[in-house]
């Protein structure tokens, strides 16, 4: 077990939007809690709202967020007994998870050594083929002569996505269509998979023409009980990141839906996953088949969408089961209703996707019947320029997806940001656009449809 009392103090790991979730969630459970932030996150809401809060810092996340020793010592320092890293940063470092054990502090997630069997996309493929989750069958470049990977790529046929092993949120991945830019792509994207995660392994995968992005909200505790919350339906990229996402998947088919969900929970019983988190499918439209693209061990941003679907607050869920408590719930025990969106809100030029940091001039947040907002911005605030450019995640449900359309437009009409850039606009034209309305998009709608980006 990863702790025997219930938490006292919990320490979070992150900033923005996510550090306010879970500091919702311990109030709620009566657990006090400790904001971390740099030099540029001062005056940030996150630092406000929690009980305590720690400079870590300078500015640069590689000295702040990132410094895990700095971390350590404010949990140290304040007696937090717990650490909630949230997303991105340090939540899959398994290093960090490590270290938490060894300073007494219980890390809110999954074991170790769930992060390391999927922390790695080639070793995470071969684990759910293990598992008898489709996947697709991968070209692993290291080691190989230029003339082999020619050969195995010509026999693979393209277009094909070269992938860094140990990526994520979109970096260090580029679709190639010709032979004639294979070792020149390969070459760029080794050095910034190095650059980006201290690792410039990569692999080689078919490319399939008309994907949706389709994940499953996966919930487990350290007692062997292992629950699916339904899937999410991420397809709305920009540069494979996503932007839009809804539930539930309006391609999916309700065999399809149980497979892909039983595949899910096959998968984390199958590597003792204990704690919340999210496996990735490519479900090719043509074929109505899915393929295991990774697993997310930790919250996902769009967590809100199962939480709307479900009424279960995974952030709680995460924290109950990281003290050795049993889950709450039987797989029949799950109600799914509604239709919800969630539209990511950031800080950039809606054409060009560069971000767009500043003083927020005048902030109005939506509300109303089905309308969640997950922010940390005000009025005054100056959004920094050295983070994630997402400043808002706007929560909409209705009964069903026409409805939730028809509200989204109103919600989003009635959210102001004005001083920064913000790609507002973009959800606006998504919505009001016959392919999405009529869910016949791909993940290359962004680029195909509405922007050559």
């Amino acid at each position: 077990m990863k702790a025997h009392k219930k938490f006292k103090k919990v320490l979070i790991a992150n900033r923005g939007e996510i550090a306010i979730r879970v500091i919702r969630s311990c109030r709620e459970l009566g657990i006090e809690t400790v904001a971390i932030h740099s030099t540029a996150d001062e005056d940030s809401l996150h630092v406000k709202m929690a009980d305590e809060s720690v400079c870590v810092g300078p500015a640069k996340s590689t000295f702040s967020y990132l410094n895990i020793p700095q971390i350590l010592s404010a949990a140290e320092i304040t007696g937090a007994d717990a650490i909630h890293p949230g997303y991105g940063f340090l939540s899959e470092n398994t290093e960090f998870a490590r270290m938490c054990e060894k300073w007494g502090v219980t890390f809110i997630g999954p074991s170790v050594e769930c992060i390391n069997s999927m922390g790695d996309k080639i070793e995470s493929k071969i684990t759910a083929k293990k598992a008898n989750v489709p996947t697709l069958e991968p070209i692993h470049i290291k080691g190989m002569a230029e003339a082999q990977i020619e050969a195995e790529v010509k026999k693979m046929g393209f277009p094909v996505l070269i992938k860094a092993s140990a990526g994520g949120g979109g970096r260090g991945m580029k679709r190639i269509d010709e032979m004639s830019v294979l070792h020149t792509t390969i070459a760029r994207l080794t050095e910034e998979a190095k650059a980006a995660f201290g690792d410039g392994t990569l692999f080689i995968e078919k490319y399939v023409q008309n994907p949706r992005h389709i994940e499953v909200q996966i919930l487990a505790d350290q007692h062997g009980n292992v629950i699916h919350l339904g899937e999410r339906d991420c397809t709305i990229q920009r540069r494979f990141q996503k932007i839009l996402e809804e539930a539930p998947s309006p391609v999916l088919t309700n065999e399809v839906r149980q497979e892909i969900c039983d595949a899910a929970v096959r998968l984390a019983k199958f590597v003792n996953y204990d704690s919340a988190g999210t496996v990735e499918f490519l479900y090719d439209q043509d074929t109505q088949k899915f393929y295991f693209m990774e697993m997310n061990t930790r919250i996902q941003v769009e967590h809100p969408v199962t939480e709307g679907r479900t009424g279960i607050d995974l952030i709680a869920e995460m924290i109950r089961h990281a003290q050795g408590d049993v889950m709450r719930f039987k797989q029949k025990d799950i109600l799914f209703r509604n239709h919800v969106m969630e539209f990511r809100i950031n800080a950039e030029d809606p054409k060009t996707g560069m971000p767009s940091p500043g003083n927020i001039i005048h902030y109005h947040r939506p509300g109303g019947i089905g309308v969640r907002t997950d922010d940390y911005i005000y009025t005054g605030y100056t959004v920094p320029p050295y983070y994630d450019s997402m400043i808002s995640k706007i929560i909409v449900q209705a009964d069903n997806r026409e409805n939730c359309i028809t509200r989204a437009r109103r919600v989003l009409n009635e959210t102001v940001v004005s001083g920064i850039q913000t790609n507002i606009n973009l959800h606006k034209e998504i919505l009001d656009d016959s392919d999405f309305i009529e869910s016949t998009f791909s993940t290359n709608y962004l680029s195909q449809k509405l922007f050559n980006v």
